[in-house]
Parts: C-alpha cells; sequence; structure tokens
C-alpha cells in the first residue's frame, strides 16, 4: 500500500501530483536541483531532499540520486509526472529492483511503445490504422530513395527513438533525401542516443488528436475521450482543447476503440495517451503513445470528472478501475494554454529573470497550474515552461471568451510571456470556428506575427513627455498630493492603457 510518494519532477508538475496526494491522505517527498532550491514545489511537499547541481543531467536525470532520495525519506512509490525519467524503461525496472512503487507503466510497455519502429509493428498486428511507412530502420540510402519513390513525396523521416520535434525532417524534394536523412540521423543520435530514422508518408493538412486511456491491473481498459492538440510551433503544443471541434461521434467511437485496443496490446498499465494524426476527410492512423501522464491532461479531468493522478495512483495500489467505459462522457468544452517564459516578438526566445509581480486569473471556470511566485528567479537550465491555464464552460465559444478574460486578467512583470501571443491566437477566424491544423501558425502568420514595435516605442515616449509636462505644471500643493506615497498599483495595472488621475 502506498503510503509516501516522491515526486520524480519539479515545477507545476510536481505540485500537481502534491496536490492530488494531499487530498488522498499520501505523504509527498520533492526532490531539487541547486537552481531549485526555493522553487514552489520544494515548498509544498511534506519533506524534500537535494539531489544535485543545476544541469538536468546531474539532477534529475540520475536514477541513483532519485533512488537514494527515495530510501532516505521512506517513499515507497515514486511518482515521475512527464519528462525526465518518466518514459525510462531502465529508471522502471530499478524502482522495481529496490522494492519501490513506480506509478506507470511496465518497462516493457514503454519499451516497446517508446520504439516508433517497434509500436509500429505492434500496432499493425492489433490492427490499428498506421501511417504507411518503413517497418525498419533506414540502413542504406539508396533503398530509402527507393521506398521514398514507390510511396511518393512528400514523407517525413523520424527518429525511432524521436518525440518533442527533434529527429524530424520533412521531404518535399528527390534531392533533399539524402540530406534530410543524415541530419535527422544526427540529431536524433545527439537527442537520444540513438540515430536510427524511419520513412513515414507525410499526411498534408493533419490534425493531431489524442485519446487519454487508462487501464488497470485486472484487465480493464477504458479511453477518456480526445483532446485536439493541432495548435503546435515547431511541433511543441501550444494550445489544446477537447472535445475537439472537428469530431464526429462515430469516428469518436472508432478511434476510442482503436486507442483501447493499442494500449491492450501492450499490456499496459496506468495512464497513457495515445496519439493519432487525422486528415481533412477525419481518416486517422496511429502516430505513437505517451507512456506517462500528459502536460495537458487537465482538459480531460475537467470535461469527464476523473482526477487522472489519484487514478494513476489507485492502479499502482492494484485497485481496479472504479468505472467502466459506458459511465464516462464528456460535459462542456476545456482549454489549455501553456504560458511559457519567452519573447514572442522576439523569435520566442527564452527569457529567465525574476519575476517582479504576478497576479494569477480566478473565477468561475479557471484553474491554474503553475509554481511561479513573485520574487521567483525562473531558471536558466529548464523548459521555460512556467504554467498552464485551464478554462471549461457549457460550450466551445463561452469557453473562448472566458479564456480571453483569464489571459487578460493573468499579470505578470520582471520577464516576457508567451501570454501577448496566446491573446492573438484566440482572435484568430481559423481558431473561432475550429478550423484548424497543425500548420495553423504559419497558415495564419498576419494575425500572430510580432506587433509593431516601432509605434509602440513612439506611443511610449510621447506618454512619458505627456507626463513630465504635466507634472512641471503642477502648482507645490497639487504636485505635493500626487507625490504622496501610494498603497500600490492596483488602480491600473489591469488596465489595457493606464489613465492618469489627480
Amino acid at each position: 500500500m502506498i503510503e509516501k510518494i516522491l515526486v520524480a519532477n519539479r515545477g507545476e508538475i510536481a505540485i500537481r501530483v502534491m496536490r492530488s496526494c494531499r487530498e488522498m491522505g499520501i505523504e509527498s517527498v520533492a526532490v531539487y536541483s541547486e537552481a531549485d532550491r526555493t522553487s514552489m514545489h520544494v515548498r509544498y511537499a511534506d519533506e524534500a531532499y537535494y539531489i544535485g547541481p543545476s544541469p538536468s543531467n546531474e539532477s534529475y536525470l540520475v536514477i541513483d540520486n532519485i533512488i537514494e532520495a527515495a530510501k532516505k525519506s521512506g517513499a515507497n512509490a515514486i511518482h515521475p509526472g512527464y519528462g525526465f525519467l518518466s518514459e525510462n524503461a531502465e529508471f522502471s525496472d530499478r524502482c522495481e529492483k529496490e522494492g519501490i512503487i513506480f506509478i506507470g507503466p511496465s518497462s516493457y510497455a514503454i519499451n516497446t511503445m517508446g520504439d516508433k519502429i517497434t509500436a509500429r509493428k505492434k500496432m499493425l498486428s492489433a490492427n490499428v490504422p498506421v501511417v504507411p511507412g518503413t517497418t525498419e530502420p533506414i540502413a542504406d540510402i539508396k533503398e530509402a530513395v527507393a521506398y521514398i519513390k514507390k510511396i511518393g513525396l512528400p514523407v517525413m523521416i523520424k527518429a525511432t527513438a524521436g518525440g518533442g520535434g527533434k529527429g524530424m525532417r520533412l521531404v518535399t524534394e528527390e534531392k533533399d533525401i539524402v540530406s534530410a536523412v543524415t541530419s535527422a540521423k544526427s540529431e536524433a543520435l545527439a537527442s537520444f542516443s540513438n540515430g536510427d530514422v524511419y520513412i513515414e508518408k507525410y499526411i498534408s493538412s493533419p490534425h493531431h488528436i489524442e485519446f487519454q486511456i487508462v487501464a488497470d491491473n485486472h484487465g480493464n481498459c477504458v479511453h477518456l475521450f480526445e483532446r485536439e492538440c493541432s495548435v503546435q510551433r515547431r511541433h511543441q503544443k501550444v494550445v489544446e482543447e477537447t472535445p475537439s471541434p472537428i469530431m464526429t461521434e462515430k469516428v469518436r467511437v472508432e478511434m476510442g476503440k482503436h486507442a483501447v485496443a493499442a494500449a491492450m496490446a501492450v499490456n499496459y498499465s496506468g495512464a497513457g495517451t495515445i496519439e493519432f494524426i487525422v486528415d481533412n476527410d477525419l481518416n486517422y492512423y496511429f502516430l505513437e503513445m505517451n507512456t506517462r501522464l500528459q502536460v495537458e491532461h487537465p482538459i480531460t479531468e475537467r470535461v469527464v470528472g476523473i482526477d487522472l493522478v489519484k487514478t494513476q495512483i489507485n492502479i499502482a495500489n492494484n485497485k481496479p478501475l472504479g468505472f467502466k467505459q459506458e459511465d464516462l462522457k464528456q460535459t462542456g468544452h476545456a482549454i489549455e494554454v501553456r504560458i511559457y517564459a519567452e519573447d514572442p516578438d522576439n523569435n520566442f526566445i527564452p527569457n529567465p529573470g525574476k519575476i517582479e509581480h504576478i497576479t494569477e486569473p480566478l473565477g468561475l471556470g479557471v484553474r491554474h497550474d503553475g509554481y511561479v511566485y513573485a520574487g521567483y528567479q525562473i531558471p536558466i537550465y529548464y523548459d521555460p515552461m512556467i504554467s498552464k491555464l485551464i478554462v471549461w464552460a457549457t460550450t466551445r465559444s463561452e469557453a473562448i471568451e472566458r479564456l480571453k478574460r483569464a489571459l487578460y486578467a493573468y499579470k505578470i512583470t520582471g520577464i516576457k510571456t508567451s501570454i501577448p501571443f496566446l491573446n492573438r491566437i484566440l482572435e484568430v477566424p481559423d481558431f473561432i470556428v475550429g478550423k484548424y491544423n497543425t500548420h495553423f501558425i504559419q497558415d495564419n502568420e498576419k494575425y500572430l506575427g510580432p506587433i509593431n514595435k516601432t509605434h509602440q516605442r513612439v506611443e511610449d515616449i510621447a506618454s512619458i513627455a505627456t507626463f513630465v509636462d504635466y507634472l512641471a505644471n503642477l502648482d507645490k500643493h497639487k504636485k505635493q498630493r500626487y507625490c504622496k506615497p501610494q498603497l500600490g498599483n492596483w488602480k491600473t495595472f489591469g488596465r489595457k492603457k493606464n489613465i492618469t488621475r489627480l
């Protein structure tokens, strides 16, 4: 029986897991690197243990350090969150060897679905539709060229151990095949210590739709419906929503059954995600499986009403699922956006630094999963995502309006964030009507491009000049009254334009 859980992660996902632990009466243990000594997840946990220097390959990715912290704290289970060691089969095996419960699938499932070639073969044997492509890594460039000519361009060259867009190359012309294969193999080797790549037919106008599944140790497996994840930048998701605006009930049922079949083909246990690529005619193909909790899991929790972290813990405790497929339904509409510490008007360059002030959005239907606070110094060593903003409403149009309101109320100073870019996405006509695919961002650059900084600076200078002139002409009494110590800037902080009043 799980009594204490070490969360082998950091930031918002660590806090997310700890919240469910607290509700279940289970103690939580945080681990932290040098850069994360003052992180909120360290403060929130019941205990916290230092595991190494700031770089993740010297701390959060060091299995020995995580296991040692678990033993010192007396934690009898480990939740890996997402990223870092969450899909590391060696870590899962090590936990089992040390007598620690790994809150996730078996190493067999992780290995099988983590290798794209092996996963494709397994899906074919389970009659799950897959994108046409090779079932073996590219061993010879000439053979690769011949195969591509056979199935036709365009194609994707993809790393067998890939993820996050690394080791991927789109080939639209025959002359680029060799360079694409070479560069994809090189990037795959650097990113995953595995240079194997394979060929996959490229689906034009693709939609990225994934199905959340959960499976217990007693042969029960269900899906918790779909998430639409087609708003992406550099193969990284930016906005997710559920239900998908393109989905029909017939296709939803079919895809759900295939998602369950995919999970059962590897005797899956725990929470996982089956990702599909979908064309404009709603033909769908297996893309990959994420053998962990997803960043975007909160929108599923909101429309289905299931706490996925609690479900993971109960499964790890060998409990059967407390619900069947027919018990589940989608209620309302939920959207999630990811807030990054980056400058969207400067090629999205990361913008770590000290947060001077933060006002989190509140109100009906709003959930904020974050970990930063006023005075916190965002480190340079990790992914720049600082929070997730999730909204729910009875309809999609109402959810969009609620998200606009929540983003307007979300104030962070001291660093640049992606909030202005997210605001622009919500104003794009294609997004408003739900007609978009994975090319959404590049297809809508006229709406999403950088603002005209020159005009903005001219306005700022004019405002400052007017303000200085105004102060210079105040009589002494008014100047003293205006310059009295103020209680704060709450009165004008939320306005689009500050208004100077006496």
